[in-house]
């Protein structure tokens, strides 16, 4: 997140001028976006005072460059809508890659339409979710569920002895029932946001996601049984 006065001088008195000569609303609304960074203004400050999304006015808070006002131009200025670039591409790969959470979004999982609608706000080109799904198809990209992970969880030594322990109580309640028995629980939660089943990946690499859910309660039990 740039910092307050980030702006040179000479950037700021740029950026003023252009905002009153461009003819582009897009570009005008961009400059604006980094003034009120500039000024010391948050990402909510600033998307509240100019109606635009959270997560757009982080994306040029960061990316946009106060010495190229080219690079704030979008093709509306040409009226074209549509028109993919390798820019849009480029994005679209990097943005598929990481956690919608750090955009701002509560959902947990990227599909055609949400990438559609966002890269629309970002950078002006509006396409469908089908348009979006073919570039990914194209660039070998495949909708597939996604493989759960708890290994960034899991300690090594606590579990090889806890593994140690069950195996030992194992075999105590297969001679022994009378004095050991060995039960588990499984459960069963609830949650506001949308698990993660799929996810966009590359061919041939499964995408991990953690395995662990939060506002999770207890169900229902059974017992370990020895064939």
């Amino acid at each position: 997140m740039p910092a307050k006065n980030h702006l040179s001088q000479e950037q700021k008195e740029y950026l003023l001028k252009t905002l009153k000569e461009h003819e582009n609303p897009y570009v005008r609304e961009k400059i604006l976006i980094l003034l009120l960074m500039n000024d010391g203004k948050t990402y909510q400050n600033i998307s509240d005072f100019l109606d635009v999304s959270y997560p757009t006015v982080a994306y040029w808070a960061v990316h946009g460059d106060p010495d190229n006002i080219e690079s704030f131009l979008d093709g509306r200025r040409e009226g074209n809508f549509r028109k993919v670039t390798k820019e849009y591409e480029g994005l679209l790969l990097e943005i598929i890659e990481k956690d919608p959470e750090e955009y701002g979004y509560e959902f947990g999982r990227w599909t055609a339409a949400r990438l559609a609608k966002y890269l629309e706000e970002i950078t002006g080109i509006k396409l469908s979710a089908s348009q979006v799904r073919r570039i990914l198809e194209r660039k070998k990209y495949v909708y597939i569920w996604a493989k759960y992970s708890l290994e960034d969880k899991q300690n090594p030594e606590k579990r090889k002895v806890f593994k140690e322990k069950l195996l030992e109580y194992l075999r105590i309640t297969r001679e022994t029932p009378e004095r050991l028995q060995v039960w588990f629980w499984d459960e069963s939660g609830f949650s506001l946001r949308v698990i993660r089943r799929k996810n966009w990946g590359q061919k041939g690499k499964r995408k991990k996601v953690t395995g662990l859910h939060k506002k999770r309660t207890s169900k229902y039990y059974g017992r370990f049984t020895l064939s």
